[in-house]
């Protein structure tokens, strides 16, 4: 068993750095989610995970400028819909989760951006917060897309099996492309709502890189040129 001394130390490295964790999870979620698909009990393995994720959301979100209790109200009962619908086939409680799920991420990614913004110096718990902010934002307009498809049928389509709903993994590489601006992938919007879901993305993408980012790689320079005394 790891002494308590060693137990402390790890707690204590989780706290100074939580942003690198939910980055951790968020990349892990999508490596194991192809693995978690194929059965019942692996989709609700991954609901389990992704509540995991969540509480790493929230626990972000404590650090930062925002209300901590905002976060619990939204996550909650996301988190009861989700397993309603996975565990005892209420597909429709997963339209409610999805949504409130993508109010509970948009939300931590702005608390980040906060925190990232909040003085002129660049720690290296702000840069993973960069990179857990992107995908916050990823996460977010993925369960967008998935209550627009529940919403609207035939949102989107794709090169494989064009006439079905898109699956969880497929809007999620559609929104990690949009919003890295590297392109739409295979997953095509074709209806008026979708398309502006898409275009809203696009716009965010493009503005996290011009002001966030481009901000925190200044006040580096900024600091490697005028190092403290």
């Amino acid at each position: 068993m790891p002494s308590p001394i060693t137990f402390l130390h790890a707690l204590r490295t989780l706290r100074r750095h939580p942003s690198g964790w939910l980055l951790v999870a968020q990349l892990l979620a999508i490596c194991l989610y192809p693995l978690m698909d194929s059965s019942a009990v692996g989709r609700a393995a991954f609901v389990v995970f992704g509540n995991l994720v969540l509480a790493l959301t929230l626990w972000v979100v404590n650090r930062s400028p925002m209300v901590n209790w905002i976060g619990w109200t939204l996550a909650v009962p996301a988190v009861v819909l989700s397993l309603m619908a996975h565990l005892g086939n209420y597909p429709y409680s997963l339209v409610i989760g999805h949504l409130l799920e993508a109010a509970l991420y948009f939300y931590a990614a702005v608390g980040l951006i906060f925190y990232m913004l909040a003085d002129n110096e660049v720690t290296f718990d702000e840069l993973l917060a960069a990179a857990a902010t992107f995908t916050l934002l990823a996460w977010a307009f993925a369960f967008v897309f998935s209550v627009c498809q529940a919403i609207s049928p035939g949102s989107f389509t794709g090169a494989v099996n064009p006439q079905e709903a898109r699956g969880w993994l497929e809007l999620l590489f559609l929104s990690f492309s949009v919003l890295s601006s590297v392109g739409l992938s295979d997953v095509i919007p074709i209806q008026p709502m979708a398309r502006s879901l898409v275009m809203l993305e696009m716009f965010c993408g493009v503005m996290y890189m011009a002001i966030v980012v481009s901000r925190l790689i200044a006040m580096a320079a900024t600091m490697r040129g005028h190092p403290k005394q």
